[in-house]
Order: structure tokens, then sequence, then C-alpha cells
């Protein structure tokens, strides 16, 4: 390939934050997708898609690489999502099990998920188009680059923006019913910054990606009783932040199926004692770190890194295939704002 910007490139990420921010003529707001991140490095006949983290997904979408080299510019970078489309309840909604179940080693089974839950590619920036890059072009230059890149027909589309923040929170609100889980809002004048949190992200609800650091069995002695859970520091060590729990009798079944060929030997590491059961056992096996669940949480307690863990138990969502194990950092984290005691009582 010859293209002004080329693979493999991260992409732009996002931190969350509780309210969509509201500053009219600063910002862009688009649909948070559900999907696999990617992007698209075309030129010509070349053309790969790559995840967030580089690796290759067109070898479990070839369907999608059919479909952009018919309905996007012969010679682009653009950034997106993969999503699958699929009819629930009478109404299109995106299908995450649909969509994580193309992730599959088996050439026969993609051919098959590939006839059957057919993928759309959503763009929703420009990177490069012909020989120019737009990394630092302003994200309202970037984005009539993106429309003139994308012709839709069928299966590549480009996202939908409003710069008017009520209609940006609006959306918050009413697309949640399509499957899509939030709001994006981009500097209006801001550059493509590769690999930096300058987005903003407003979800329905708090969530993390985390890596599976180990297990402990239930107390009836079959199955997981609680997955230990784990961020990455700045100094790149794991460190535990807590436990996802409350699992079914036939998901904990299938979690330690899925959980033990990773355990790390017969080892038994020694848990913290629980402030509310002495007597409970916490001891847990400790598993290679390379899977990601995304969890759903309410609050964070401790002020650094080394301190920090989820105040509660949180709750176990889905596998995150897509995502790698390194990318699980503190700073995907929502920050509550700060606050002063006094502020909240009674003067």
């Amino acid at each position: 390939m010859n293209l002004p910007v080329q693979p493999p490139l991260e992409p732009m990420l996002a931190k969350a934050q509780a309210k969509v921010p509201d500053d009219a003529g600063v910002w862009s707001y688009e649909p948070k997708w559900d999907g696999f991140r990617a992007l698209v490095f075309r030129d010509g006949d070349k053309l790969v898609l790559h995840s967030r983290n580089g690796k290759d997904l067109g070898r479990y979408f070839p369907e999608l690489l059919d479909a952009l080299r018919e309905e996007v510019a012969p010679r682009c970078v653009l950034d997106g999502e993969v999503v699958v489309p699929r009819e629930i309840g009478g109404r299109i909604r995106l299908d995450w099990e649909s969509l994580s179940q193309r992730i599959h080693p088996a050439a026969s089974r993609i051919k098959l998920l590939a006839e059957q839950t057919p993928a759309h590619f959503i763009g929703f920036d420009a990177l490069a188009v012909d020989d120019k890059s737009l990394l630092k072009e302003p994200f309202r230059v970037r984005r009539e680059a993106l429309r003139e890149a994308v012709t839709e027909k069928q299966w590549c589309h480009v996202t939908r923006t409003t710069e008017d923040p009520a209609l940006g929170a609006q959306w918050l609100e009413e697309f949640e019913g399509a499957g899509l889980d939030g709001v994006i809002a981009k500097r209006l004048d801001g550059p493509y910054l590769p690999g930096k949190r300058e987005m903003v992200k407003v979800k329905h609800a708090r969530d993390a990606d985390c890596v599976a650091m180990g297990y402990r069995i239930h107390k009836s002695g079959e199955g997981i009783g609680s997955i230990l859970l784990g961020l990455y520091r700045d100094d790149g060590e794991l460190q535990m932040v807590g436990g996802a729990a409350s699992f079914t009798a036939k998901d904990r079944l299938k979690l330690l199926a899925e959980l033990e060929p990773l355990r790390e030997g017969d080892e038994m590491r020694e848990g913290d004692l629980s402030r509310w059961n002495s007597a409970a056992d916490k001891r847990w096996i400790p598993v290679r770190p390379e899977k990601v669940c995304e969890v759903a949480y309410d609050q964070m307690e401790g002020n650094s890194e080394y301190g920090r863990r989820f105040r509660h138990a949180v709750k176990f969502i889905r596998w995150r295939p897509d995502r790698d194990p390194r990318s699980c950092t503190f700073d995907q984290l929502d920050v509550p704002l700060n606050y002063d005691l006094y502020d909240v009582l009674e003067s």
C-alpha cells in the first residue's frame, strides 16, 4: 500500500463522561455504535480492515471487504464500526451476539455466518483521501471528506451527526432502543490524534472493559462463583480491581469451560479476607490474562491506580473478543465530578 496514512494505526479514543457536553459550536455529536471498532485502509484493489489493536478483521468479515471495494473511495483511510443488524421484535436493531459469533477459527463457519448474518460498516471519520492525510485537519473538514468517500448503497453508511447539544442529549435516550449504547462528542476544530482519548463518550450506564485474571469456584463446588478482574496501570502491571459474580447455574459451568483452559498450573492464591464474612473462602485460581470482558459498575473507590477498585461487585455483561487485554487501562473509567461536602449539605 502507498497511502498517506499507513497501517497499523491506533484509532482516536474516547473518555467517559457523565453528561453530554453542552457547549454549542464546540462539539459535534453522533450515536455511539455498539460493534467492533475498525479502520479501513484502501489503496485500489488492496484493502485491509483492522481492529483497534491492529488485528485483521477482514478474515472474519469477507463479505464486508467486497462491500467496501464497491462502496468507498478507491484510495482512503476511514474510521468506523463493524456492526450486525438483525430484525428483533419487528424492528431492525444491532445484535451483539450475532456480531461476536463472527469471530470464529473455522473458515467454513465464517463463510456460513457471512451469508446468514452479514455485517455493515458505519463510517464516522476520514483519516486520508487520495494522497492527502487528514490527521491534522479539523473534524468538520474530515466529516465532509467522509461523506464524499462513502457511496451508501447497502452495506456501508455514514453516521448521523449534529452540532445541537440538545439533540445530542435527546439521541442518548432515543437511540437506545435501536441497540446503540450512547453518544460520542468530538471537537469540531480538533485534529485526529491516534491513540489519544480526545473524544467524549456518554453511555446509558457506567461500564468498563477488564481483563479476566482469575476465578473462584462457586461455594457449591460446581462452576465459577466469581471472575476476578484487572486493569493495567501506567507501569504495565495488572492491578486487581474487583470481581463479577451472581451467575446462574448454567452460566457458572459455561464460564468455567471458557476460563479453565487458561489456568496457570495448579496454583491457588490467597485473597483478602471479606470484611463482611470472615469465614468466606477467598482463595482464587489465576489464569493467563488473555480474555477481556465488559462489566457494568456503579462506583470506584480509592484515589490512585494502586488502590482503586470497584466499590461493589460488578455485573458481567459479555466477553469482548475484539479487545486486546493490554488496552484495558484505568483511563477508560468515568471520573465523577468533584464536589465539596458543604455544597451538598443544607446551609
